[in-house]
């Protein structure tokens, strides 16, 4: 079988996006960066696109360094194509299309990736726009299915749901026969996530979330609440729960300092899990992203999980890419190489 060329710019210095200092997107610059070399179990990927993620800004800003023996550049995840590969590795081989979970790095020309948190580029799916999969897949698979069980016919309420992690929340559990809920902002972006199959959007600028989910199960509240905005909503994500209910925290973008009222807990028996993945051990990773590759890359072969994308920018707009993260766009940004 004859695979594509690599990209030419393997004959030419590597460019990554470098953060010269903390600060604002300005601080982002393309640079001329040393080759990265794959290592013992990775491989070499030439980077098509990567994805953006609030994490990146995070880095960006001085707020989330990257772990140990990460690189430093910023980016989660990528696609692209095996460009060479590294020791140790079987399974793989140079010209594979390919997307990546990554601890850093997918804002460059090149990335060295371990094997085990590569995955196939799944049926229907373009190259470029699989980079828009590998981070949301595997934030929720991992935790509203692999943690918090979340099970058909029960109720999730996804926070933030026009965004990459909410409208990826909001297909899979439909897709997996789930009642979804969901918080956005301004109506194009309630109407997009009813699009992609919430049964109810809340505006949380002009409604009481707690109210409507109660008043849409019911009275019983939700099973399981997916939560990206920490402090101020624990309370009242604690009484937007049912009996048995299952709260994962897995941001906390806007405080992290928040008193509950435990009685409350006890008597709902509720479940409080708090989740990252960016700093798991490389095992670890391997075996949530076998997972998506197993129960999720189906149903988007599918056609039943689709990478919802907002944005598709050069790599060389990286600053710009991080102003438009902010704003009022639904699902993901992309940089291009």
């Amino acid at each position: 079988m004859a695979y594509p060329a690599m990209p030419r710019f393997l004959e030419l210095p590597v460019r990554a996006v470098v953060i010269t200092s903390p600060g604002g997107p300005e601080v982002l610059s393309l640079e001329e960066v040393p080759d990265p070399i794959p290592g013992e179990g990775e491989v070499l990927v030439a980077v098509t696109a990567a994805g953006v993620n609030p994490a990146d800004v995070m880095q960006r800003q001085g707020f989330y360094p990257p772990p140990p023996g990460a690189s430093p550049y910023p980016g989660l995840e990528c696609s692209g194509r095996i460009a060479q590969v590294g020791p140790g590795v079987s399974g793989w081989r140079e010209g594979d299309s390919v997307c990546a979970l990554m601890a850093g790095g997918g804002y460059a020309e090149l990335a060295a990736v371990p094997a085990g948190q590569l995955l196939p580029i799944p049926g229907g799916v373009g190259l470029a726009d699989a980079a828009a999969l590998p981070q949301v897949a595997c934030t929720v698979n991992a935790s509203v299915f692999g943690q918090a069980r979340l099970a058909p016919g029960e109720v999730l309420l996804v926070h933030g749901g026009a965004g990459g992690i909410g409208t990826m929340a909001i297909q899979l559990a439909k897709a997996r026969g789930a009642t979804v809920a969901c918080t956005a902002g301004a109506p194009a972006r309630l109407e997009r996530c009813r699009e992609l199959g919430a049964d109810l959007a809340i505006s949380y600028r002009d409604d009481d979330f707690v109210a409507a989910v109660k008043d849409f199960t019911g009275g019983r509240g939700a099973d399981v609440i997916l939560d990206i905005i920490g402090a101020p909503y624990l309370a009242r994500n604690v009484d937007a729960l049912a009996t048995g209910g299952r709260l994962l925290q897995i941001s906390t973008r806007e405080g992290v300092n928040a008193e509950v009222n435990l009685g409350v807990l006890m008597r709902k028996r509720i479940t409080i899990f708090a989740s990252t993945l960016r700093a798991r051990p490389v095992a670890e990773k391997a075996v949530i992203v076998a997972d998506v590759r197993d129960q999720v890359w189906p149903l988007v072969a599918a056609g039943r999980v689709v990478p919802v994308i907002a944005h598709t920018l050069p790599l060389a707009e990286a600053a710009q890419a991080h102003r438009l993260i902010d704003g009022s766009h639904v699902g993901k940004i992309l940089l291009r190489t």
